[in-house]
């Protein structure tokens, strides 16, 4: 199983904070049957910068530990950038990361809202040849009022990731529905954990694929999974036909 999206390296963001933390995510991840993490810290979010060179360092650094303890774990580099009018520019750069150095891009928006920019840049960032991956699409305000919006920028080319605790009910009911919601209007594309912790923000990730199995089949299951593996080799991934969400009746009205 391969997480696409995890905040196990230490002391640069919010996730990780020793390496002794690492080590103990690495460990619940393969108890969950994870066999690959692509490293993902915070990037130009306001609080944290973590350019590209620096986090090639702390990937080959705790693959290090990793062999050192015998952890059958595999850390393959990755970054969360928050999406800024400097984008393109801090690419040109080569401060941005892709997934595991692939045309795979993700990009975060604020929780609160969609940048009015957002929708050239992204298309911007496609001219350079990058596929951009919108990260946690259903935690984001805006979004979850206008869902249309992830449904233009997933029709121009964009690709959408959903958090595992998401699907699991860790982020209230809300949430959790409107996760449903754009699974079933082919909204989604990637599910990975967004791991923190092992406590507040753990992987998750076995379960969320069980909801996945459970409510929409075997097919979508292999969908997730497999894209998780297309994506880290740089391959086209599987991607059906966009839908608008569907307002969901609650007793009987909308």
């Amino acid at each position: 199983m391969i997480d696409t999206h995890c905040h196990i390296l230490s002391g640069i963001d919010d996730g990780a904070q020793t390496i002794d933390d690492s080590l103990k995510m690495a460990k619940l991840a393969i108890e969950e049957g994870i066999t690959t993490i692509i490293a993902t810290p915070h990037h130009n979010n306001g609080k944290y910068e973590n350019p590209k060179a620096s986090i090639l360092e702390k990937v080959a650094e705790l693959n290090r530990v990793l062999q050192a303890e015998k952890l059958p774990l595999t850390i393959l580099p990755g970054q969360e950038t928050r999406i800024t009018g400097e984008f393109i520019e801090d690419w040109e750069n080569d401060r941005v990361l892709p997934l595991n150095q692939t045309q795979y891009l993700f990009v975060e928006f604020p929780s609160s809202h969609v940048p009015r920019y957002a929708e050239k840049m992204l298309y911007d960032l496609q001219l350079k040849g990058l596929i951009p991956i919108i990260v946690h699409p259903e935690r984001n305000q805006e979004i979850h009022e206008r869902p249309e919006i992830l449904y233009q920028l997933v029709k121009k080319g964009a690709s959408a990731q959903l958090t595992a605790g998401s699907l699991c009910g860790k982020f209230g009911k809300k949430v959790k529905s409107f996760s449903e919601q754009l699974i079933e209007a082919n909204l989604i594309h990637f599910v990975a954990s967004d791991a923190h912790n092992i406590t507040s923000r753990a992987f998750h990730l076995e379960h969320a694929y069980e909801v996945v199995e459970d409510k929409y089949g075997i097919d979508m299951l292999y969908l997730f999974r497999e894209n998780a593996a297309l994506l880290v080799e740089g391959k086209n991934v599987y991607k059906e036909m966009p839908q608008q969400v569907k307002k969901k009746k609650f007793l009987g009205i909308f």
